[in-house]
């Protein structure tokens, strides 16, 4: 098995000793599980407050499946840290996490071991020094003592001797020269691209086909590359309710940039009617409101809305053109979200926490448009979502889209004849997206498929580059590379009168 291929082996299995004396750092110890824990002298070497904020995330992501966008912000505030530590913080966390797979591999050569017989502690320590030492401005001294100390900690001082022994090793080559090292083994172009940008075989493929189908093949590196860049925040002014701010964002009219720093409280100073959220998901929703006039007292709905961002937008929206807006989340924590999004917007929103297969099949014709952001892998959210890749499997792609054609075609009966669906995912990958479309399509002569590309052009402030994708269809992938935003696919359906 390829290093690449070993993160996603579940890193709490108990490493082996090492006995056979071939090759690999030896200094103080195996950094595998036969130490004896931290002694009192290491549990008080201290570590600066920003690295084990990201040491902390990190871990909690390996050991909990904790989500580090999630557990980030709250860390950060925890420990009080601001400005350029808070900043530190977040590109420790994440740069480590997006990139872990190539770390992996540049540590097992650095160790002249598998990564599997490294304590997890330890692992994870090194994880985050090697992302310092390879990829960051921070002094290479710097990221050794404090990634040791680290481990100190965690792990005890023999493990720290192991720990210093690898990431000096780690700290004798640059970046290239690493990867040219990693990616001499790999047994194939696909392999080789998944060590050189950080992401699993399975994924570079699906990307490779989403991207050629708009005649767009050789743009792959870019795209992945833009996969391990820090997304800018970007926040939306829900229309009718706030105005947008410079910078502005060149296609949603109501996107625009933070100026730095923490935008929490520009949003708290508007009182939630500014928020963030990437304008990508800001046109999709602006899409589905500018696919036909809209009349007054139409009934609209957010069939899946968690976590609210579209559904707030979607309300806005609503709230200047007279319709009526309804909303469901089948999971009950993410409902509890979406009536928070909501509550800035002074419409009544009616939040059920239903399956929604079954809410729209239990409202026949009830709706002139609905949002359909199916449940997808997320794959059009790797920048924001660093260890999303790592996690995903390809087999968790057909039983996602068995469920979002079932969700389209229970949608598509509660949408009222001359009604119009906006097909969402956050995936480019094809049988996600137009697959899943053509599939639900097939054996109907009641619905056709809009021009999307032609509503988003209407909707952007700017030309927008949207190339006709294979076989003539009128849907719309966003990419981060190309657009800046996240790699949304939008299809607008109409049942005809």
């Amino acid at each position: 098995m390829s290093a690449l291929g070993r993160q996603n082996r579940d890193d709490r299995r108990g490493p082996q000793r090492r006995t056979d004396g071939q090759g690999g750092p030896r200094e103080g110890g195996t950094g595998g599980t036969t130490h004896r824990g931290p002694s009192r002298d290491s549990r008080t070497r201290e570590v600066q407050p920003a690295r084990r904020v990201a040491f902390d995330v990190i871990r909690a992501v390996s050991t909990s499946d904790a989500y580090a966008n999630l557990l980030l912000p709250g860390a950060i505030r925890e420990a009080g840290l601001s400005g350029a530590d808070a900043a530190l913080a977040t590109e420790l966390a994440y740069g480590t996490l997006r990139r872990l797979g190539t770390y992996d591999a540049i540590i097992a050569q650095a160790a002249g071991r598998d990564i599997a017989e490294i304590d997890p502690p330890v692992l994870d320590a090194l994880r985050l020094g090697a992302h310092q030492i390879l990829a960051t401005r921070v002094a290479t001294h710097a990221a050794v003592n404090e990634s040791v100390n680290l481990v100190a900690r965690e792990a005890g001082r023999g493990a720290s001797g192991f720990a210093n022994a690898v990431l000096r090793r780690i700290a004798a080559r640059t970046q290239e020269e690493w990867l040219e090292a990693v990616t001499a083994a790999a047994r194939s172009d696909d392999e080789r691209l998944g060590l050189r940008f950080a992401h699993p075989v399975w994924i570079i493929r699906a990307l490779r086909r989403a991207l050629a189908a708009e005649g767009r093949e050789e743009e792959l590196e870019e795209l992945l590359a833009a996969d391990n860049a820090a997304p800018e925040v970007t926040l939306v002014a829900l229309p009718g309710l706030a105005e947008p701010q410079e910078p502005r964002r060149p296609y949603a009219p109501t996107a625009f940039g933070s100026e730095g720093g923490d935008p929490g409280a520009v949003v708290a100073a508007s009182k939630g009617r500014v928020r963030v959220q990437d304008e990508g998901s800001q046109l999709v929703a602006l899409a589905l409101v500018g696919a036909q006039p809209v009349v007054e007292g139409e009934r609209w709905l957010d069939l899946c809305a968690g976590p609210g961002g579209k559904t707030a937008l979607l309300a806005a929206e609503a709230l200047r053109s007279g319709a009526v807006l309804d909303a469901n989340e089948v999971v009950p924590a993410r409902a509890g979200l979406v009536r928070k999004a909501v509550a800035s917007v002074p419409l009544h929103v009616e939040v059920a926490e239903e399956d929604g297969r079954l809410l729209a099949v239990d409202r026949p014709a009830a709706y002139d448009r609905i949002l359909l952001d199916a449940p997808c892998t997320g794959l059009g959210a790797l920048r924001r979502r660093p260890e999303a890749r790592w996690r995903k499997t390809a087999a968790d792609v057909p039983e996602l889209a068995a469920l979002q054609e079932e969700l389209l075609t229970a949608a598509l009966g509660a949408l009222k004849p001359g009604g119009v669906l906006a097909y969402v995912t956050c995936s480019p990958h094809l049988a996600e997206t137009a697959a899943v479309v053509q599939t639900v399509l097939r054996d109907r002569d009641d619905v056709d498929e809009l021009d999307a590309r032609e509503v988003v052009r209407d909707v952007s402030q700017h030309p927008i580059d949207l190339p006709e994708p294979a076989g003539g269809s009128g849907h719309v992938q966003l990419w981060p590379h190309r657009h800046g935003t996240d790699a949304m696919f939008l299809s607008l359906l109409r049942k005809r009168p």
